[in-house]
């Protein structure tokens, strides 16, 4: 056979221009495989979308104003001014406004990473240990004032009215007994006011974050008064704080308090607020312990003696008869999405501006004295035609009319608003009353189908 052609057979797809020439494969056919690399497009990681910042920037600690000389006071029993709107309005563009704000972030910048174990005993001061005295004896009221068989009701306990009246008939002789004598009497009445006020509503039955910031209100008294210090602050909220939160989670469980305007799971707790407040601070720069942490129970369980914060979700998980933080508190669950504690701790200074001191329904009840003034121009309660704040029937916002008599009526809104409606029994209630019939292990997940 001719040589040439057997090198043209051999050679098929080796000449100039054929696809093996140009370095392209072949395929068993004898087709050329195209090469894809140009008509594929480059594959880029994906950039993930930037959250939408909050444009409302964290509210900064106005810094603290000079204590009133107590000389210049004349004290008086505290008493509501913020009637309508515009007394809301005059409040939130006064001195004390600016006070309050700067005493609570004052106190929740003083426990910056530091937990309940770094206050020892030996920090503390008179004062401070007498207050947790005070504490230690509302603590002995409610176990002598156990709750009336209701038999399985979950509605407020009608004996807490009893304990109320206990501790209001203490107030003045525990102020006398426990801080020396230092306060003049038209003082004690003063600052005890707000102490009264501090453990839930006489009528109503309930508790909510109003009650709580009276309480801070009743430590923002004796520190206008000089029983407290600036140097004191870390014991406030480490040991006198977190005292009061022990103190009144027996009270919530003992006479099933309800929550006071309670926004059900798209509230951040039923009953506290400040917890987080604080607690989002002592965590702030913490190595470890991430916001997730929440979820661990174990993390709860060994760590929430000593954050505020995982305490009160620890509490709040121990009280419901489902499990898993989502169904009922989808408000922290999603927080808990958060990259850092300090996120979580300018969210909630926020949120103590929006939701507390802007929110009519709950700074309607706030009271006003010569330690916490008034702004000039807001309404004045007629004591002779409003009832006491511990007697008020409903919350809600107010509403104040003078009739043709010159009558003054001071009525709520029909329907129900963040105060007002049908009474809501709370779910600590609902987790009590199984634990009594024995259910203590049968909270149950809430089924998808």
């Amino acid at each position: 056979m001719d040589s040439s052609a057997t090198t043209g057979r051999s050679g098929i797809g080796t000449g100039q221009g054929s696809p093996a020439a140009s370095g392209q494969p072949i395929s068993k056919a004898g087709q050329a495989i195209p090469n894809l690399r140009d008509r594929i497009p480059k594959l880029e990681p994906r950039r993930r979308k930037q959250e939408p910042s909050n444009p409302t920037p964290v509210p900064e600690t106005p810094a603290l104003p000079p204590r009133p000389d107590p000389s210049t006071l004349v004290f008086q029993t505290p008493v509501r001014r913020i009637l309508l709107r515009k007394d809301h309005e005059l409040f939130l563009a006064s001195p004390s406004f600016n006070l309050i704000l700067s005493f609570v972030f004052s106190l929740s910048e003083s426990v910056a990473d530091t937990p309940i174990s770094a206050i020892k005993d030996s920090d503390l001061s008179e004062p401070v240990k007498a207050i947790l005295r005070i504490l230690d004896e509302t603590e002995a009221l409610c176990k002598e004032s156990p709750p009336n068989d209701q038999g399985g009701s979950r509605f407020g306990n009608k004996t807490f009215r009893l304990f109320l009246d206990k501790v209001k008939q203490r107030g003045h002789q525990w102020h006398a007994a426990f801080l020396g004598g230092k306060l003049p009497d038209a003082a004690v009445t003063e600052a005890s006011a707000y102490l009264n006020q501090s453990f839930g509503n006489r009528t109503r039955i309930d508790y909510g974050s109003g009650h709580e910031l009276n309480f801070i209100m009743w430590l923002l008294c004796l520190y206008q008064l000089s029983v407290l210090e600036q140097s004191d602050f870390k014991a406030v909220v480490l040991r006198i704080f977190a005292r009061y939160l022990e103190v009144m989670r027996l009270i919530q469980m003992t006479y099933y308090l309800e929550p006071a305007g309670s926004h059900g799971v798209w509230g951040l707790d039923d009953y506290q607020f400040l917890p987080f407040l604080f607690g989002a601070s002592q965590l702030l720069h913490h190595h470890f312990i991430t916001p997730r942490a929440i979820h661990q129970e174990l993390t709860l369980e060994e760590f929430g003696h000593d954050f505020l914060y995982l305490g009160q979700v620890a509490f709040v998980n121990s009280t419901k008869t489902v499990k898993g933080l989502g169904w009922y508190s989808p408000m922290l669950d999603d927080i808990s999405n958060a990259k850092n504690w300090e996120k979580i701790e300018g969210g909630m200074r926020r949120m103590f501006v929006s939701e507390v001191l802007k929110k009519l329904p709950v700074m309607q009840h706030f009271l006003f004295g010569s330690l916490i003034p008034a702004a000039e121009g807001m309404s004045e309660q007629d004591p002779n035609a409003l009832g006491s704040e511990e007697n008020e029937e409903e919350g809600g916002e107010v509403e104040v009319y003078d009739d043709s008599d010159g009558k003054r009526h001071v009525h709520q809104p029909t329907g129900w608003g963040d105060c007002c409606g049908i009474k809501v029994p709370s779910s600590l209630a609902a987790a009590e009353e199984m634990r009594k019939r024995g259910q203590v292990e049968s909270l149950r997940r809430i089924p998808f189908d």
